[in-house]
């Protein structure tokens, strides 16, 4: 298989305006995808959606003139989280989905993902395929002047995507005397996570729904959960909620502003669905990257935990070569394998609100479900994607990484890893000793950043 270049582990992401996230790289990618996805029909679609960004016009425009030049007819939908590219796009019957976001990253930053027909991110050879087909010269793919493709909008994709989530949710069930606090991220579901909640019955303090093109991810949302905690104990609400940039993310805080993170979310799903055997294979899978906690506590439960490499889509291919319906990363990336192709925040909340309206029990009594082991991330950045990588094939790295890894032996977990999407080592560090991991971890990060 050839070595992709242009896609890294959530399709092709980076600064807007600085390749690969140039308007004629989003052309070529167009050109190039709809040709390999075109069928012998005539009315061969794609759906195009995006989260907030500003950025977002221009590459929209870039993906449509690319696939309308190879005759394919373009959809547009606007805003909309990744899950419901996904959901419309096996739903519609459309040749390819692409989503327009580089999630949980600020506003200077943008990227594309692509949905093959059946709702699902694409594999690493259908990429490399992709990327091959952007060397090619754009000429030898265009169709005739004729058959160039057109452009439409679809006002009702968001009502639809609404009801699809609202129907994961308990059909003899309502969110009636729950105040819920969603925080959207100044993203992709500012509209539509509160329609949901407040559908369902609920009383909605909705915070970080204006964007402006800018404030995407900014102090606000999965990885900034300050203010949504601070929010619902000033609300006295049931329960927060706090989803990404694309909203494929979820993390939750309870009554008292404990944050629960997917690991939590995991294990509670989990348990529930095992114990209405609905769990298949008495299995979840996550990331290598999942509390040992987590596999240690399904384990006493008499389920297994099933890791991956860091990303959602390696969780995914995971549960569809085993038939597996849960699977999620501690990020919050929660896939609910019965209704989503892909990491669903509010299909997620939902399994979680649910639970809390079945038990009658308060969101701290039904979320707090294992005690995590200590476990301690940092991130060493670096000039390129390329020097990261240079650096963990050092001698003097592999050797310090392995005396580590000695160091923890029985009693914990070191993880060293290449960012996908940017020039970051991700280092993470996992045991019963909070200090010495502290130590730990900080002697890797000082001796990585003087290797550099």
């Amino acid at each position: 298989m050839a070595e992709r270049k242009l896609f890294g582990t959530d399709g092709i992401r980076g600064k807007s305006n600085v390749y690969p996230i140039l308007p004629d790289v989003a052309l070529k990618l167009g050109v190039a995808a709809g040709t390999i996805f075109k069928t012998n029909k005539n009315h061969n679609q794609v759906i195009i959606g995006k989260d907030t960004r500003l950025s977002g016009y221009m590459i929209e425009n870039a993906l449509a003139a690319g696939f309308n030049s190879v005759g394919m007819n373009v959809i547009l939908v606007g805003p909309l989280p990744t899950p419901a590219i996904a959901m419309l796009t096996r739903n519609m019957r459309v040749d390819l989905g692409v989503m327009i976001s580089a999630s949980h990253n600020q506003y200077e930053d943008n990227g594309i993902k692509l949905f093959g027909p059946d709702g699902y991110k694409l594999s690493d050879e259908i990429e490399a395929k992709i990327e091959a087909y952007m060397q090619k010269d754009i000429e030898s793919l265009v169709v005739a002047s004729e058959n160039i493709g057109q452009v439409s909008r679809l006002e009702s994709a968001r009502g639809r995507y609404i009801e699809y989530v609202k129907s994961s949710f308990p059909k003899e069930l309502r969110l009636n005397g729950k105040k819920i606090v969603i925080d959207c991220a100044n993203g992709a579901a500012y509209r539509i996570a509160p329609a949901i909640l407040w559908e369902l019955g609920a009383e909605v303090v909705s915070i970080s729904v204006n964007p402006n093109g800018k404030n995407i991810n900014e102090n606000c949302g999965a990885l900034f959960v300050n203010h949504m905690c601070e929010e619902v104990v000033k609300q006295n609400a049931d329960i927060g909620i706090a989803l990404d940039g694309d909203a494929d993310r979820v993390i939750i805080c309870d009554e008292k502003g404990k944050v629960i993170d997917g690991d939590q979310i995991i294990a509670l799903i989990a348990l529930d669905w095992s114990k209405k055997g609905i769990l298949k294979g008495n299995s979840v899978v996550t990331t290598v990257m999942s509390n040992l906690a987590l596999e240690i506590f399904l384990q006493n439960n008499g389920l297994n935990l099933i890791r991956t490499k860091v990303g959602d889509r390696y969780v995914v291919e995971k549960m569809r070569q085993e038939a597996f319906n849960l699977g999620g990363e501690q990020s919050g990336h929660i896939i609910i394998g019965e209704h989503s192709t892909t990491g669903d925040g509010m299909m997620a909340a939902l399994q979680v609100l649910a639970l809390m309206q079945k038990s009658n029990k308060k969101a701290s009594e039904v979320t707090n479900v294992f005690t995590p082991l200590p476990q301690i991330m940092k991130n060493v950045y670096l000039d390129s994607k390329d020097k990261a990588k240079m650096l963990l094939e050092k001698i003097e790295i592999k050797s310090m990484i392995k005396e580590a890894e000695e160091s923890l032996k029985g009693k914990g977990r070191l993880l060293i890893r290449t960012s996908g999407t940017e020039p970051v080592i991700r280092v993470m560090v996992e045991g019963q000793n909070k200090t010495e991991i502290e130590n730990l971890i900080d002697n890797i990060c000082e001796s990585i950043k003087k290797a550099a």
